[in-house]
């Protein structure tokens, strides 16, 4: 003799509220057994609570209506659960990651050399500069040398112009680092390419995962910023991919301050 049971037993019976009874009966993916005619009373039997069971099980790893509907009806069951398994691979890793950067945060709260800096990890956009080789005496020289190779192409190609917001940064290419006859790259984001000339190079660079900090003040204090970034990529199961990228955003030309001088420090990077 089959029994049937009212949609408030059945609700005890599964461990299961009324209300996510009569939503999976609305969406279709638990209809009660039957429905009296008269009442309009939802009624179940315990059959149903084998399928009940698997919906809550498909519905605690995470899996979405849509998806129980597939696994439900035979329907790419394997696919489903591989892709819910990917899932939370990339969610599982994101924890650790979000983790690690929290540990690296508590810790440097000890260092007070490190406490005005940050760091994130971002997507630079891939973009056609113009690209030049150089060597300059000194760290100082920087702020003169920048200026002039820009007036040189702005005559050359009057025509020219810089993205918008601009994008211009330097590389250092002696892979060490030195206080003197210091050869760098300068690259400046523009709006189109150009025929090189002289040693001027208009080319694309492509995008790339850097980690990210900012430094607020003269440029000799610079090597903090450094410091603090790969003591972050370090802690933090990365390592450096390629030559870090000095971005100015304020200085000598917009601030009458040094302090107010703003440098984004870019260190492109790898997994571990």
């Amino acid at each position: 003799m089959r029994i049937l049971y009212r949609i408030g037993e059945f609700s005890k019976m599964s461990k299961t509220t009324i209300k996510t009874l009569r939503y999976y009966d609305e969406i279709g993916l638990l209809k009660p057994q039957e429905t009296d005619k008269f009442t309009g009373y939802r009624l179940y039997t315990t059959d149903q609570l084998f399928k009940l069971h698997k919906i809550q099980s498909y519905r605690q790893i995470g899996l979405s209506i849509e998806e129980v509907k597939m696994l439900l009806s035979g329907k790419n069951p394997e696919q489903v659960l591989k892709k819910r398994k990917e899932e939370l691979i990339s969610e599982l890793n994101n924890a650790k990651d979000q983790l690690s950067r929290l540990e690296f945060l508590l810790q440097r709260k000890q260092e007070d050399q490190f406490m005005s800096y940050s760091a994130i990890i971002k997507e630079v956009p891939g973009c056609l500069v113009y690209s030049v080789e150089f060597t300059v005496p000194t760290y100082d020289a920087f702020m003169e040398t920048i200026p002039a190779i820009g007036a040189i192409i702005e005559k050359k190609y009057p025509d020219l112009k810089c993205t918008v917001p601009e994008y211009c940064f330097i590389r250092y290419l002696d892979g060490e680092y030195k206080e003197k006859d210091i050869r760098v790259e300068l690259c400046e984001a523009v709006d189109q390419k150009k025929p090189d000339f002289d040693d001027v190079v208009f080319k694309y660079l492509d995008p790339v995962k850097v980690v990210s900090v900012m430094h607020k003040g003269p440029y000799s204090r610079l090597g903090e910023a450094y410091a603090f970034a790969m003591k972050w990529i370090d802690e933090n199961g990365y390592r450096v991919a390629d030559a870090p990228r000095e971005s100015y955003i304020d200085g000598i030309w917009n601030k009458d301050s040094e302090e107010e001088w703003l440098t984004e420090i870019q260190i492109p990077i790898e997994t571990k």
